[in-house]
């Protein structure tokens, strides 16, 4: 189970190409619920995205750098919503570049990901006290 939320995190954050998202397109990028984006609208000052011409929200890169930054900070540091708040407005007020707040939110490389993702199965098996088998062993029997 942990297993695939690490790998579904990494593919879920990388940046896309889009200039405009849907909302739906941004919940399955962040793993979030629309209901928490729209609250987070009503919390965040800085974050208003865009409406279409139906009124639909239309999301930016910007925007959802906004959100994975916010919700690295309620989710991974902790903070309350207050909190989270007066640190962007810190972070905005110092002119902290994107690209530099950005750094922090990119996916580990995939190589780095698979290396933790064995390393996790392997203590997992001894705990269970699994002995761990020989690979050759193991395409002789099939």
């Amino acid at each position: 189970m942990v297993v695939r939320a690490t790998t579904a995190t990494a593919i879920r954050d990388r940046p896309t190409n889009k200039l405009y998202h849907s909302i739906g397109e941004v919940c399955e990028m962040l793993g979030l619920e629309a209901h928490v984006l729209r609250y987070w609208e009503s919390e965040f000052k800085m974050l208003r995205p865009s409406k279409n011409k139906s009124g639909n929200r239309a999301y930016r890169e910007k925007d959802i750098r906004i959100l994975r930054l916010i919700k690295y900070l309620l989710y991974e540091e902790g903070y309350t919503i207050e909190g989270a708040d007066r640190k962007l407005q810190k972070l905005l007020r110092s002119k902290q570049s994107s690209s530099q707040t950005e750094i922090a939110f990119h996916p580990p490389p995939y190589a780095e990901v698979i290396r933790e993702i064995k390393q996790e199965l392997i203590e997992i098996r001894a705990l269970l006290n699994y002995p761990l088998s020989d690979p050759k062993k193991e395409s002789a029997r099939s």
